[in-house]
C-alpha cells in the first residue's frame, strides 16, 4: 500500500514538473505569436532565400561540429577509461567540464587569443617565415569553437558509460585474451554506441542555437545560422511572429534528425554484474600507456592553450582593486545565487521526471498512456534546448509587460529559463546513472522493503551521488556563464558577472573585462571540482554500497 502511494506521488510529481515546463515554453511562444502591435513587422516572407542560405549553413555547420566533437572525443573517454592511475587524472576531468561552463564571449576571447591572426600560434608561424596566417573566422573558427565546447561534454558522458561497465567484463576479456581492436568491438563499443544518439543530438542542438560563438567568429552574413536570423528579427526588425517561426523551423530541423537518428541507432546496452569495484587489463603495457598518455596530453594542450590566454590576459589587470569593486561583489553574490537556485532546481526536476518515467514504464505491459507519459518526458529533455533563450525571454517580457515593471520578475525569470536551458545537460549526465542503477538494485530493494527517505540514504545516494554532483556543477556553471536572459532581464539592480563583462567590453575597458573574465573562469573551475568528487572519495561510497 505504501509502495503504491510513493509510485502514484512519483507519477504525480514528474507530471507537475513536465506540465509546468510545457506552460512556461507554450505561455512564452503564445505571447511571441499573439503580438500586434503598430509599427511591427510582420509581412515578411519566411522562406526567401536569405532563410534558405542561413538555414543550410546551419545544418552544414552543426553537422561538421557534431561529427568532429564525437570522433574525437571517442579516443579521449577511452584513454580516461583505460589508464586509472593517469597522473592528474581527476583534474583532467574537472578540465573536461570546464569550457561548458564558461561563457562562450570568455572562450573566444582565449581561442582569438591562440588561434587569432594576432595569435599565439600565428605569432609562432611568422616566427618561422610563413607568411599565409591561420584564419579563425568564418566557417573554421566556428567549428574550433563548437569542438572546443562540445569535445569535453561527449567525452565526459562517454566516460560515464566507459566506467559503468560491469568488472566481470573486463575479467573476462582477460582471460579470453582479447585484443585492444577485440575489446572496443565487443565491450567498449556497445557501451558508447547506446550514447550516441543522446550525445550526438544534444551536441547538435548546441551547434544549433549557438549564437555568441557564431556572431563573434562567422566573420560576416556568409557564416550566419537561425539563431543569428531571430535575434536579427527581434532586436532590429522587431518582428516576434518571424522570430518564432525560425524558432519552429528549428525545431523541426532537430527533431527530424533526432527521431532518425534513434530509428538508426540500437539502445543502451548496460550489463549486470555483482557491483565489485571495476579493474582493467587493458592498456597496462607500455605501448598503450604512451598511447593513452599522449592522447590525453593533446587534448589538454587544445583545452588549457585558449584557457592559459584568458588567465595571460587576466593577470595584467588590477585583481585585487576589481575585487574590491562593490558593484564587482554584487555581481558575483547575485551569480552565484542564481546559479545555485537554478542548478538544484533543475537536478530536482529531472532527477523526479527520471523516476516517474521509470515508475510509469515499471509494469511488464505498461499502459498506452503511460508509455506516451515516458515519451513527453524525453522528449521535453530534448525540445526545450530548441527554444532559444532570447525568444522565451522576449517571450515572457511582452508578457508581463503590462502587469507593470518587468525588471521585477526578472530574478525569478532569470533562474527558470537557465534551469530549462540546463535541463538537457543534467538529463544527460543522470539518466543512464538512475536507469543502470534501478536495474541492478529495484529488485532487491523491493523485495527487502526499502522505500522513500531510507532507499535514498542507504542505497541510491551512495552511488548516484557522483554523477548528481556532477549534474549539479555542469547546472550552477551554464547559469554562471549565461548572458542570454540576464541581457534582456539586467538592470541596475540585478547585475552578474557576464552581464558586467559584456558592459565592460562595451565600454571599452579591456583590461577590465580581461581580469572579469578571469574572476569568472575561476569561479566555474571552483563548481566543477566541487561536482567532481575526488577517485578515494568515490571508490569508498561505491564500496560501502556494494557492502
Amino acid at each position: 500500500m505504501i509502495e503504491r502511494i510513493e509510485r502514484r506521488f512519483t507519477v504525480a510529481a514528474g507530471a507537475l514538473c513536465l506540465g509546468g515546463i510545457v506552460l512556461f515554453v507554450c505561455l512564452a511562444a503564445y505571447a511571441l505569436l499573439a503580438f500586434d502591435e503598430p509599427g511591427a513587422a510582420g509581412q515578411a516572407g519566411l522562406f526567401d532565400a536569405y532563410v534558405w542560405r542561413v538555414m543550410r549553413f546551419t545544418l552544414l555547420q552543426a553537422a561538421l561540429s557534431t561529427f568532429l566533437s564525437i570522433m574525437l572525443a571517442i579516443p579521449v573517454a577511452r584513454a580516461l577509461a583505460r589508464q586509472p592511475s593517469f597522473p592528474g587524472r581527476v583534474w583532467v576531468i574537472r578540465l573536461l567540464a570546464l569550457p561548458l561552463g564558461l561563457p562562450a564571449l570568455v572562450a573566444a576571447l582565449g581561442l582569438i587569443g591562440i588561434w587569432g591572426r594576432q595569435g599565439l600560434l600565428n605569432t609562432a608561424l611568422a616566427w618561422l617565415g610563413l607568411d599565409q596566417p591561420i584564419s579563425i573566422y568564418g566557417l573554421s573558427g566556428i567549428l574550433l569553437a563548437h569542438v572546443f565546447f562540445n569535445l569535453p561534454l561527449a567525452a565526459r558522458l562517454m566516460l560515464g558509460g566507459l566506467e559503468r561497465i560491469p568488472g566481470e567484463y573486463w575479467l573476462v576479456g582477460a582471460n579470453l585474451g582479447m585484443r585492444p581492436l577485440s575489446i572496443f568491438r565487443f565491450i567498449e563499443w556497445p557501451a558508447i554506441r547506446g550514447l550516441l544518439p543522446g550525445i550526438a543530438g544534444l551536441i547538435f542542438m548546441l551547434c544549433i542555437t549557438s549564437f555568441t560563438l557564431v556572431l563573434t567568429l562567422g566573420g560576416g552574413p556568409a557564416a550566419s545560422t537561425i539563431e543569428v536570423a531571430i535575434y536579427q528579427a527581434l532586436r532590429f526588425d522587431f518582428d516576434p511572429p518571424r522570430a518564432i517561426a525560425l524558432s519552429l523551423l528549428q525545431i523541426a530541423l532537430t527533431g527530424v534528425l533526432l527521431v532518425a537518428m534513434r530509428l538508426l541507432t540500437p539502445g543502451v546496452e548496460e550489463g549486470h554484474g555483482s557491483g565489485r569495484e571495476v579493474r582493467r587489463f587493458d592498456g597496462r603495457n607500455l605501448s598503450g600507456k604512451a598511447g593513452d598518455g599522449l592522447v590525453i596530453v593533446l587534448a589538454v594542450v587544445f583545452l588549457a592553450l585558449p584557457l592559459g590566454s584568458v588567465i595571460a590576459s587576466g593577470l595584467q589587470s588590477d585583481l585585487w582593486k576589481l575585487m574590491g569593486d562593490p558593484m564587482v561583489q554584487r555581481a558575483l553574490v547575485t551569480s552565484l545565487v542564481i546559479a545555485l537556485v537554478s542548478g538544484t532546481l533543475c537536478v530536482a526536476v529531472t532527477a523526479l521526471m527520471i523516476r516517474s518515467r521509470q515508475v510509469a514504464l515499471a509494469p511488464r505491459r505498461p499502459p498506452k498512456l503511460h508509455r506516451e507519459f515516458a515519451g513527453l518526458i524525453s522528449m521535453s529533455a530534448s525540445l526545450v534546448l530548441l527554444v532559444p533563450p532570447v525568444v522565451l525571454g522576449a517571450g515572457w517580457f511582452l508578457l508581463l509587460r503590462p502587469l507593470g515593471d518587468v525588471a521585477a520578475f526578472a530574478p525569478l525569470l532569470v533562474i527558470l529559463i537557465n534551469m530549462l536551458m540546463a535541463l538537457p545537460f543534467v538529463y544527460r549526465v543522470l539518466e543512464p546513472a538512475i536507469a543502470s542503477h534501478s536495474a541492478r538494485t529495484g529488485r532487491l530493494a523491493a523485495s527487502l522493503g526499502l522505500g522513500g527517505w531510507h532507499r535514498l540514504r542507504f542505497v541510491d545516494w551512495p552511488v548516484l551521488r557522483k554523477p548528481v554532483l556532477m549534474a549539479l556543477s555542469f547546472a550552477c556553471a551554464l547559469s554562471l556563464g549565461d548572458l542570454g536572459a540576464v541581457a534582456l532581464f539586467g538592470s541596475q539592480d540585478m547585475v552578474t558577472l557576464p552581464w558586467l563583462l559584456y558592459s565592460r567590453m562595451g565600454s571599452y575597458r579591456s583590461t577590465d573585462a580581461a581580469g572579469l573574465a578571469l574572476f569568472l573562469g575561476l569561479v566555474c573551475l571552483a563548481l566543477t571540482i566541487a561536482g567532481t568528487p575526488s577517485a578515494a572519495k568515490y571508490d569508498q561510497g561505491s564500496k560501502n554500497a556494494a557492502a
